[in-house]
């Protein structure tokens, strides 16, 4: 008996695979290799400092295995994710328990049941659950419960997971927490967050912080600040205000309600920042626009030591992007190579995506070509990158390499080549890939089908569009708001509002706020002011949704375009953010029309702050100037432009003759055929005059090198 109690304290000491190897030398000797006890200890220790097969080797080598054993085997066989292997012992332990009365108990189940779960296996959970209604040794214990609603909520069944709920009439932390999460991963925020009310109100029970992170979450998806800032009360209360899962949780709903101060606020507050932290703080700032706070944020964290992952380097990517900052993206490119995060999937689309947003398509496909493994993911970034730089028609090429590769698009990257064929309007290769999708059962996907209305819309055929729109029979917002945006495209403001009238009365979909910029953009290419101001006030007041820098824009295009300069200065001044290039754009593009030098100085200017490299903007104020007669400023603006190198990228066309496709820019010589294309321009110039045209030389182009395009050859042809 002392022998024993002495190796028993020999076992508790154990903490190396040398020591269980010997400590199992002396069961061996002592003839108690087979005693259960000692077999559980010896099975739990190799696992833990060896390896599974010296653990399974005393298991397979007891012959009279008890429920600790099994348990423990199960357990060692979980941990190590060899989830297949864990049911299959588990279907032996319940074989072997009719020929003894070792049967799995409430430590075995939740093991299996967590099994399923990894496996996603939930006939076979089913049949679990089932044993443990058949069998009374097993009770229905919270956490038995736990796992039960974990495997359900999973595999998407909440239904099975509320009546397994349902079961308790107290249940703890761990039962709620299973259900708020559950509903939460499930796409059900509002059930969620109402199962969280009833745990802290109803239950009184206090939330951990898994339960406070996935209600956080829930608040995220429904881009519910209130209720957000809520929750995080009942954290402060409850001491988890510093945890760092929660605290993340949190940046993320702030990011996505736009409430980066508080965001800020939030961060700055924090004694110990992890890489996640300071990566989900980068994000809120790309995110809302905050560019040069999240390059300069991203900048503090090196300079602190503090080493960045891929996350880290994709939201800085993802900054350099937006902004079009192409000095500081390559300035990341080479801290990712120094890091060896280059080739790294995610991090080498990111800098795809970098590089096409900053005008550089080139430094985009070397890399590209570099990678050694590309998915869906990194060809639609390339594919859509050279529709972001005018080269659409190198897109369907990219598409049929992708095709080549084996790589099969998914819906994204097909959304992403219907955009960029789009930008070429050929009709023929619309039909071709309408059929496709149909080929490849893309054809119910809404951004699938909204992406080819619009599609249809840019290759001129309004017919086919509404006839693909008429044939949808579960409309979402979406494909409202794309057959909106396909009739303002083509000028049909009236149809436009019609379609929108249809939507708000004859169908349950509410309209959203990309639905109304597509309204207003199309009110605004038909000058209609009075509708355009009360489709804007609906939005507002009706269905309160925020406006956004795009559409402040368009309303103050609207205003612009009959001349109301004053009240859409005022629409500028009430703004709450003042500081959006569209909203100037837009003020500046009116000053020209209406030749209002004052107010488009002002405009100028705060463009000139918010985007000093746009050269456009420039050469707006240098044409509204000269519309003026002030040739000095002209000159002026001249000699700035120079002094900064910029240059204004030249508008592009694309069309389809015979086959091929054609791009051209204003003035084009370099196409083979433009001599015969210039006759023929010059033959139309006089005919246009011989009935009357007479062009209006006000609003041409003027040339920052010193001329004045008045020249009707110089259109594009």
């Amino acid at each position: 008996m002392k022998g024993r109690e002495v190796l028993v304290n020999l076992f508790e000491a154990c903490n190396s695979g040398k020591s269980v190897a010997q400590l199992h030398s002396l069961t061996l000797k002592g003839g108690l290799a087979h005693d259960s006890f000692f077999a559980t200890k010896l099975n739990a220790l190799y696992a833990k400092y060896e390896s599974l097969g010296h653990a399974r080797k005393v298991f397979d080598e007891t012959p009279n295995r008890t429920v600790y054993l099994w348990n423990a085997t199960l357990r060692s066989y979980y941990r190590e994710n060899q989830w297949e292997e864990t049911l299959y012992l588990f279907h032996n332990m319940i074989s072997d328990s009719r020929a003894n009365d070792e049967k799995p108990d409430n430590f075995t189940i939740p093991i299996a049941l967590k099994a399923c779960t990894r496996l996603r296996a939930l006939a076979y959970g089913k049949i679990v659950h089932g044993f443990v209604k058949k069998h009374e040794k097993v009770a229905l214990d919270m956490f038995v419960g736990s796992a039960l609603i974990e495997l359900y909520s999973k595999c998407g069944q909440m239904g099975d997971a509320l009546k397994v709920f349902n079961e308790f009439s107290q249940p703890d932390v761990f039962l709620w927490t299973s259900m708020v999460t559950g509903y939460e991963q499930n796409g059900n925020p509002e059930e969620a967050l109402e199962f969280f009310s009833r745990m802290v109100m109803v239950g009184r029970v206090d939330p951990d912080r898994v339960t406070l992170v996935s209600a956080v979450s829930a608040c995220a998806q429904l881009s519910n600040f209130r209720l957000g800032s809520c929750v995080h009360g009942v954290a402060i209360r409850n001491g988890f205000n510093s945890d760092l899962s929660l605290v993340n949780s949190l940046l993320n709903l702030y990011a996505k309600t736009g409430y980066v101060k508080t965001a800020a606020s939030l961060f700055g507050k924090m004694p110990e920042k992890d890489v996640i932290l300071w990566s989900s703080m980068i994000a809120c700032y790309t995110h809302n626009g905050a560019i040069l706070e999240a390059l300069n944020l991203f900048n503090e964290m090196i300079d602190r030591g503090i080493e960045p992952n891929s996350v880290t380097v994709v939201n800085a990517l993802q900054a350099c992007a937006v902004a079009g900052n192409l000095e500081e993206g390559k300035k990341i490119h080479e801290l990712a190579t120094r890091k060896c995060f280059e080739l790294d999937i995610t991090v080498a689309t990111a800098l795809i995506d970098m590089y096409m947003k900053c005008l550089a398509p080139q430094e985009a496909f070397d890399l590209f070509k570099r990678m050694p493994k590309k998915d869906v993911v990194s060809w639609a970034a390339l594919l859509s990158g050279y529709a972001q730089n005018g080269m659409a028609y190198k897109s369907m090429g990219v598409f049929r390499n992708m095709l080549s590769d084996e790589t099969q698009p998914d819906a994204v990257a097909m959304v992403k080549l219907l955009t960029a064929c789009s930008e070429l309007g050929i009709l023929q290769q619309a039909l071709c890939l309408h059929a496709y999708v149909i080929k490849r059962a893309f054809k119910n996907n809404i951004f699938v089908g909204a992406s080819l209305i619009e599609l249809y819309s840019k290759c001129g055929s309004i017919d086919f569009a509404n006839r693909l729109f008429e044939g949808i029979k579960d409309k979402d917002v979406v494909i409202w708001s794309a057959m909106i945006a396909g009739y303002g495209v083509h000028g049909q403001g009236a149809e436009a509002l019609k379609v929108f009238d249809k939507m708000v009365k004859h169908s349950a979909v509410k309209p959203n706020d990309v639905t109304f910029l597509s309204v207003l953009s199309a009110c605004s290419h038909s000058g209609l002011v009075e509708e355009g101001i009360k489709i804007f006030n609906m939005m507002v007041r009706e269905y309160q949704l925020k406006p956004g820098p795009e559409h402040y824009g368009i309303i103050v295009d609207l205003l612009g375009r009959t001349g109301e300069l004053d009240k859409a200065m005022e629409i500028v001044e009430c703004m709450p953010n003042p500081s959006a290039p569209h909203v100037w754009g837009a003020l500046l593009g009116a000053c020209r029309i209406h030749n209002d030098t004052k107010l488009g100085e002002v405009a100028a200017k705060s463009l000139f702050l918010l985007d000093p490299n746009h050269a456009g903007y420039y050469i707006l104020l240098s044409n509204i100037y000269a519309m003026d007669n002030k040739w000095e400023h002209v000159a002026d603006l001249r000699t700035l432009i120079r002094e900064k190198g910029l240059k204004k990228m030249s508008g592009q066309s694309v069309v389809e003759a015979r086959g091929d496709i054609h791009s051209f820019v204003a003035g084009d010589r370099r196409h083979q055929e433009s001599d015969q294309i210039f006759g023929l321009l010059g033959t139309l110039e006089v005919k246009m005059r011989e009935e009357g045209y007479v062009p209006d030389v006000d609003f041409q182009q003027h040339d920052m090198h010193g001329g004045c395009f008045t020249d009707l050859k110089c259109v594009k042809a």
